[in-house]
């Protein structure tokens, strides 16, 4: 494992764990996986584990198996305040209060306003009372490090980093996103300020790693040294020095292995013509087909009516990317054949998951032309033919 430092001098691993998507069965997160993962990660040399208020079971995973292990001191914890929740003076308190709680210790190394998207959401938290606060728990040492994680422009992020004496910051990277989100802008503008910055969505949801067009598989694997999309895209990430650590969202052993191998033997500006010519490629075979362009992050999520939005758009580009076979079964399972249906025709376009999404995505359209692609009717009467038939 490699080391990038933070702006205090301490080592993190270029490669981070991110605890979003921990493997669930029955809605639970399914924690002896969970726990040879994250310990195969630990014994690479992985040291900064990324998780947040709201993923439903992360903390309280992590926090279970970092005890059981007696693993809390080698490694370094980043969560989040769910800043949006707030209402009060005391709120804050009260949040942090049952983080630790969930993660059995006694502080937290790297804090984040989770998804600052703007001055004036900023604003409204200095007036509760946010800069004190963090004051006072660094001083206590139950916060050591102070950050914030961003979706949005990069206009808005050159802002937010000049509004607070900020630690660190997280944004969403990856090379296609490069001039989209904070972008390359705000990545050397942050580096530039000293801070370290931390990568999520470095595979778009693994849109860069399992679902690419086959023309972006093809001239993957005709390049001289074989390497997987995935490992692509790390590389493509630390090859600039900018970049402190990047997160997996990673759910087998084999998967830890083979990034943590990829990530000890990069190094930065290994990247020549060629490769950035590979890249550019893959770039433009995945935009001449794909139509949302949606992570697959769940923050559109839950729908009032019940509506599946990162299925349907992940069937939807899943049709036009790969095949339309793969992408009408996908769409099938995972609306019509589910007990409730989450079909895009429950939408009553309240605009609820527009407020909510990183990417600004027109929700409610794109909902209404994967429809009319997928199939509406048609699929809608299959699934209760193909539920009565499976006793559901």
């Amino acid at each position: 494992m490699q080391y990038r430092s933070d702006r205090y001098g301490n080592p993190l691993s270029i490669l981070g764990f991110g605890c979003m998507r921990f493997t669930t069965s029955g809605g639970k997160i399914v924690i002896d996986k969970a726990e040879k993962e994250i310990m195969a990660a630990i014994d690479a040399g992985v040291n900064y584990f990324d998780t947040a208020y709201v993923y439903p079971g992360s903390e309280q995973a992590l926090g279970e198996i970092l005890e059981r292990n007696g693993a809390r001191d080698k490694i370094n914890i980043a969560t989040k305040l769910p800043h949006y929740l707030l209402k009060a003076p005391d709120s804050a308190e009260k949040y942090f209060s049952e983080e630790l709680r969930r993660l059995r210790t006694d502080h937290v190394d790297y804090y984040l306003m989770h998804m600052l998207t703007d001055i004036q959401t900023w604003e409204r938290l200095k007036a509760l009372g946010i800069e004190e606060w963090l004051a006072e728990k660094k001083k206590s040492g139950a916060i050591r490090q102070v950050g914030f994680s961003y979706h949005g422009n990069s206009d808005m992020f050159l802002q937010l980093l000049d509004a607070y004496d900020w630690d660190f910051c997280q944004i969403q990277y990856n090379y296609l996103d490069e001039n989209s989100q904070a972008g390359v802008t705000g990545l050397k503008r942050a580096a530039g300020k000293g801070l370290p910055v931390i990568i999520m969505e470095p595979l778009r949801g693994g849109k860069l790693a399992n679902h690419l067009p086959a023309e972006a598989e093809k001239r993957f694997g005709e390049y001289p040294v074989q390497r997987s999309p995935a490992e692509w895209a790390f590389r493509w990430l630390w090859n600039q020095e900018e970049v402190t650590c990047v997160l997996s969202g990673m759910n087998s052993v084999e998967m830890v292995g083979e990034n943590c191998r990829a990530a000890s033997n990069v190094r930065v500006g290994e990247f020549g013509e060629k490769e950035f010519a590979l890249i550019q490629s893959a770039v433009a075979a995945i935009n001449a087909k794909m139509k949302v362009g949606c992570t697959g992050c769940r923050y559109c999520m839950p729908c009032p009516k019940g509506v599946d939005i990162p299925g349907t758009f992940a069937a939807y580009n899943r049709y036009f990317t790969e095949s339309r076979f793969n992408g009408l079964k996908d769409y099938f399972m995972c609306t019509a054949l589910r007990k409730e249906s989450t079909s895009p025709k429950r939408c009553v376009g309240c605009g609820k998951c527009e407020s909510h999404c990183p990417q600004h995505i027109p929700i409610r359209e794109q909902l209404k032309k994967a429809r009319r692609t997928l199939g509406g009717p048609l699929v809608d009467f299959a699934g209760s033919v193909v539920k009565k038939f499976m006793r559901y």
